[in-house]
């Protein structure tokens, strides 16, 4: 049984409203270092499937997991 992470984002160049909203309020609290602010996704799961744990989550992920026309991924395998 493999532990899999997937991480996804918006690409580059979509806008985050999210991220800007995050990015507002802690530079509101003083934190005004802060930019480029980012929100994502994790989904975390166990995976004791057929086939490589990684090839089968990049499957799940251009099928279901993420919008690959505004976002863009990345697995992990423990």
């Amino acid at each position: 049984m493999a532990r899999v992470k997937v991480h996804v984002f918006l690409k580059p160049g979509v806008l985050d409203v999210q991220g800007k909203a995050v990015e507002g309020a802690l530079q509101g609290l003083g934190w005004t270092g802060v930019s480029d602010a980012r929100v994502g996704k994790l989904i975390e799961f166990d995976f004791d499937g057929e086939g490589d744990p990684a090839g089968e989550a990049k499957k799940m992920c251009e099928q279901l997991l993420a919008n690959t026309v505004i976002e863009s991924y990345r697995v992990e395998v423990a």
